[in-house]
């Protein structure tokens, strides 16, 4: 049976994920930060739950502990987790801190997560990591008028997505074992947009699902969405 940990699965993109993962057949280790709706999440869901909060090394080591006291492995690592950030009626107030927030919880995260479960990772069978960007951290797409995501303003949450993508290829690059690859899961209506985007959980899982589910030929250092390849 697949093995598969997702961080920030008590709710939205990883909660679904969680479900249709589980529905496959995986057995799921729902990561979240909140201990009581994490555990109430995972209860309802079938899955196990570890407490992780990504920017914390000594949380991250201990969930990576605790994996390794009970499963002993993982196939499939899904660095789900990720903020928004500070809400500010203009750029000129961000500050420092909220850049580092933001940058800590959506990309330095999947280092600290990543080399915490690498071990994990390599006891597993095709060992994948599955890293959720944005195709708001893409160039070619926030710059093309006719895309949702070339309205968006938003520099620290593009920034850190930009940052996820690239840290995906290096990963992808640099370590020949395991594969890494990126998702878009699009416009979806979540909790971060305050459930105003134009699909639903199930429809931005998609290309989570796909890549975690997909075989080993199909690769490693490709950033996809439901649709396909997307452009960066």
């Amino acid at each position: 049976m697949t093995i598969t940990f997702i961080t920030g699965a008590n709710k939205g993109l990883g909660h679904e994920t969680a479900r249709r993962l589980i529905e496959a057949g995986h057995s799921v280790i729902l990561g979240a930060r909140d201990a009581e709706r994490g555990a109430k999440a995972a209860a309802a869901l079938g899955a196990r739950f570890v407490q992780i909060d990504v920017t914390d090394d000594d949380s991250v080591a201990a969930a990576a502990k605790d994996v390794a006291a009970n499963e002993g492995a993982i196939d499939v690592l899904i660095n789900n987790a990720g903020i928004t950030g500070r809400q500010v009626a203009g750029l000129d107030e961000l500050t420092g801190p909220d850049a580092v927030e933001v940058f800590d919880t959506n990309a330095i995260s999947i280092v600290r997560v990543t080399h915490a479960f690498l071990p994990l990772l390599r006891q597993g069978t095709d060992p994948r990591v599955v890293n959720v960007t944005s195709g708001l951290g893409s160039q070619t797409l926030t710059h093309d008028p006719a895309r949702v995501e070339s309205h968006v303003i938003s520099p620290l949450y593009n920034g850190s997505k930009a940052a996820v993508t690239m840290m995906t290829m290096q990963y992808a690059k640099g370590i020949a074992d395991v594969r890494f690859n990126a998702v878009d899961p699009g416009y979806t209506a979540t909790d971060l947009n305050g459930n105003t985007g134009t699909q639903s959980v199930t429809e931005g899982t998609d290309a989570i699902v796909g890549l975690a589910t997909e075989p080993a030929e199909a690769g490693t250092g490709r950033v996809v969405n439901r649709h396909g390849v997307v452009p960066w």
